[in-house]
Formats: C-alpha cells, sequence, structure tokens
C-alpha cells in the first residue's frame, strides 16, 4: 500500500525550474509591429473606423493631440459619402485637435484603402502630434491631395460622425463646438 501512495505522490509532484515558470509568467504573444495614426475628421470615431478596418480600433487610441500649424478645411467632395470632408491644410497660426491612434500595421493596407490613396485621394504626411506632454515624430495622417478652392459642406450623417468621434474621445469642450460652428455655418452658406 505505502508503494502505491509513493507513486501517487510522484506524478502530481514537480521538480521547481524558475526557467518553465518564468516562460510561463511571459505574454505568450509577440510585439507586432506598431504605427501612429493622427485622426482630425470621421477617422476620430472609432465605430466609424472599425467598419473600414474590421476590428475594434477604441483599444488603440493613446489620446487626444493636437496637431500645429494646420487647420481644418473641408476641400474634397467625397462621392462616396456625397459631402464635403475633411482635410488638413498648412497654416502657419492654426492647430488641429484629433485622436492618436497606436495601430497595428496589419491595418496600415485598410487605412490606405479606406483614404483612398492608390487613387490619390489623400496620401500620408508624417507629421508631430503633441500630445501627453510629448511630440510624438513621424506620426501618419492623411492630406487631401486635390483640393477644392473652396469648402464643401458635410452632409448630416458625415457632420455627425465627426462630431461623434471628437466627444467620445474626449476633444475639448470648446473645440467640439468651433468644429460644430463651422460645420453648421457650410450647411448654411450651402442652403442660401
Amino acid at each position: 500500500m505505502s508503494n502505491h501512495i509513493g507513486h501517487l505522490h510522484h506524478n502530481w509532484v514537480q521538480s521547481y525550474d524558475p526557467a518553465k515558470l518564468e516562460s510561463k509568467l511571459q505574454p505568450r504573444q509577440q510585439e507586432e509591429p506598431m504605427f501612429y495614426y493622427f485622426a482630425y475628421g470621421s477617422c476620430m470615431c472609432p465605430v466609424d473606423l472599425k467598419r473600414s478596418l474590421g476590428e475594434h480600433t477604441h483599444p488603440y487610441v493613446v489620446d487626444t493631440g493636437i496637431l500645429k500649424g494646420y487647420r481644418l478645411g473641408f476641400y474634397l467632395y467625397s462621392p462616396t459619402r456625397q459631402c464635403g470632408v475633411l482635410d488638413v491644410v498648412k497654416d502657419a497660426k492654426a492647430s488641429v485637435k484629433g485622436v492618436l491612434y497606436q495601430l497595428p500595421w496589419r491595418l496600415s493596407d485598410r487605412l490606405d484603402i479606406r483614404e483612398g490613396v492608390s487613387q490619390s485621394v489623400y496620401s500620408q504626411e508624417l507629421v508631430d502630434i503633441h500630445c501627453q506632454d510629448r511630440i510624438y515624430k513621424n506620426v501618419r495622417t492623411y492630406v487631401v491631395v486635390n483640393k477644392l478652392a473652396e469648402e464643401v459642406a458635410p452632409n448630416d450623417w458625415y457632420f455627425n460622425i465627426v462630431l461623434r468621434g471628437a466627444v467620445t474621445c474626449g476633444l475639448p469642450e470648446e473645440y467640439c463646438w468651433n468644429l460644430f460652428n463651422h460645420m453648421y455655418q457650410l450647411q448654411l452658406s450651402k442652403s442660401a
């Protein structure tokens, strides 16, 4: 009988191996390559961005950020959205607030497709983003290639997506009101 109990004891007691314990405590996923992306339009809304990228993007939000030396404008008409859509234009006296994402590199092509890079709708531009008392260098954003001479009003759907993204991701209230007013004034001038 004592032999049998000793045998059972031997089966479930394992020797201590620090290397094995260390490997069990380490995350099994390898770090995936990432890139920083600054969104200032409809991509500020993680729900709308998910529609194009195919996965939840809220976990990739770093925080709100500021692009200095640019201003917002609706200098592109989108046939898909049937309205004016946002662009950033160089302006030394202005700044644009938006959302800084850190996205997995595997989503890069899908983001380019969403922004129409291969059709020369938008092009990638590397910018500096001010976020959390730090400057993030070489952050990707998208800029309209062939800007219109005048701004084109957004439709109600695009208007709402942009505002939802701005509010959801915590842009300052004053900035949200200014964004609202800019879009609203464009809509008023369109209907006049």
